[in-house]
């Protein structure tokens, strides 16, 4: 059950940090902004996926993450961002 309380109380508890602001929450409903998804199919040689599952196996997460991992640090460094 999500105590209801009002927003100036909310932004105070939130600014001093000292209480879980969590139980003020509706997070059934909570969306995070800019994840819609969409399939891509790589083609990519053989030493590319020997090495990605290494490092999966290496990190014990599976391959997609390593690859979703890379291109998100290497996007975040290098590109200007695109407002989706």
């Amino acid at each position: 059950m999500v105590k209801t309380i009002k927003s100036e109380e909310f932004d105070r508890l939130f600014d001093e940090g000292k209480d879980d602001i969590v139980e003020h929450l509706d997070l059934s409903s909570a969306r995070r902004p800019n994840r819609k998804t969409r399939k891509v199919n790589v083609d990519l040689p053989e030493w590319m996926i020997v090495s990605l599952d290494a490092e999966a196996d290496r990190l014990a997460i599976n391959r997609q993450a390593v690859i979703k991992t890379w291109l998100a640090e290497r996007i975040d460094g290098d590109l200007p961002r695109i407002k989706v």
